[in-house]
């Protein structure tokens, strides 16, 4: 019994052990997540505060920062890619961006495909990010990669940043350095793709005295002197903590220079809302006319069916009445017929006559050889030169012809 219950706590124990570290994991993660996307909020800032007095390439340590942070993260928790082999080899992010971003309106993954100075596949995700600052479309960039959730599901494990309530906070937060004019060589040594970046935490890790902060510290300094000894005296504690003039004047200038960006960012956006109204009025203005031009070729259109059915009616009524003028001519002319057989029979002893007088045809030697029973036979050319077929008017006063 004793062993079974000893049994039973190892398992406890180990259980809670798992546990605990399950928990603790968790919360590794969390931690590395917010600090990431602490440290890309203060990059950011501080790019937008250098901006202000110097343009912003591959030498300043500022974008240096910046750029090693955002790579940090899109490569957070990345999957690699399984071989055919069953190994598990890794992969860039940008792998993840080539295929995430085709959906972009003029997106430029095909022109970093094509560089022949870039060959490896983090130098290409460095090289997007360069490329997507200067064309003022990172955030789109990332805000479209973020949308499609099903390949980042396929490229990232759980926990991954751009899987987490984060991704929100990043696309929002890249969306101020569309006011930042950037210039980069993509034939630096930025480029490298041979090493990991490194980010540099220094920058904001310095602690600056505020003046809210100044009462605090003397009534710890107090507290700390009354309770070291019972007969010291907040008189003996020292000179109170006093900012000279050069605190005072790099604070002034510091909020001069907030002030200066807050200025320019908004003239930028000023800016920015004056041409969009403007392509705005210019779209409504050109929709009007194409809509004008439409009405009119519709209503031409309308005019020419008219005109064309008219013009259609009328050839109907000209062909009806061509073929009624047609048929009143054939009427009058078998009508004219009938009633003159005179003229008929005159036109056919004409044509008789007309007939006589030409040469000697096949039907005319036929109407002769009926003539072969008659004991004085002649040709056709003594019978064309007798007097009997001369004239029809001419008495016959030849004996053989005589009837009996």
């Amino acid at each position: 019994m004793a062993s079974r219950s000893l049994g039973g706590l190892g398992g406890n124990r180990g259980g809670g052990g798992g546990g605990g570290r399950k928990s603790l994991s968790a919360r590794n993660a969390a931690v590395e997540r917010r600090n990431l996307i602490t440290v890309c909020r203060f990059s950011v800032k501080t790019l937008i505060d250098r901006s202000c007095f110097e343009t912003i390439d591959d030498s300043s340590p500022e974008f240096n920062n910046f750029a090693a942070i955002l790579e940090q993260i899109l490569s957070h928790r990345l999957k690699g890619q399984v071989t055919w082999f069953g190994y598990e080899s890794p992969r860039s992010f940008w792998d993840y961006i080539r295929v995430a971003c085709r959906k972009v309106s003029q997106n430029c993954i095909c022109s970093i495909e094509n560089m022949e100075n870039v060959s490896s596949s983090r130098a290409k995700g460095r090289a997007w990010i360069r490329v997507a600052l200067m064309e003022k479309h990172l955030s789109e960039y990332i805000s479209t990669a973020l949308r499609d959730f099903k390949t980042t599901r396929r490229f990232y494990e759980d926990g991954a940043i751009v899987l987490g309530e984060e991704a929100n906070m990043l696309a929002g937060m890249l969306l101020g350095l569309n006011a930042i004019d950037f210039s980069f060589c993509l034939k630096g040594e930025g480029l490298d793709g041979n090493f990991p970046a490194v980010i540099d935490y220094t920058p904001y890790l310095k602690f600056t005295q505020s003046s809210d902060s100044i009462s605090s510290d003397e009534e710890e300094l107090r507290t700390l002197g009354s309770s070291g000894s019972e007969s010291s005296t907040p008189e003996n504690v020292g000179p109170p903590f006093i900012m000279d003039e050069n605190t005072w004047f790099n604070k002034c200038k510091r909020v001069k220079q907030k002030y200066q960006l807050t200025l320019e960012q908004k003239g930028y956006l000023e800016e920015l809302l004056r041409l969009r109204e403007n392509q705005l009025s210019e779209s409504v203005t050109q929709n009007k006319i194409l809509l004008q031009r439409i009405e009119d070729s519709d209503l031409a259109h309308k005019l020419e069916k008219e005109q064309l059915e008219y013009i259609i009616v009328e050839l109907q009524d000209q062909l009806k009445s061509c073929q009624s003028l047609d048929q009143l001519s054939a009427e009058v002319s078998l009508s004219q017929t009938s009633l003159d057989p005179g003229q008929s029979q005159g036109d056919g002893k004409q044509d008789t006559l007309i007939s006589e007088g030409k040469e000697d045809t096949p039907s005319l030697l036929g109407l002769c050889g009926s003539l072969t029973s008659v004991a004085s036979y002649k040709s056709l050319t003594s019978l064309k030169s007798n007097d009997y077929l001369a004239s029809p008017t001419t008495e016959m006063t030849s004996p053989g012809l005589t009837p009996s």
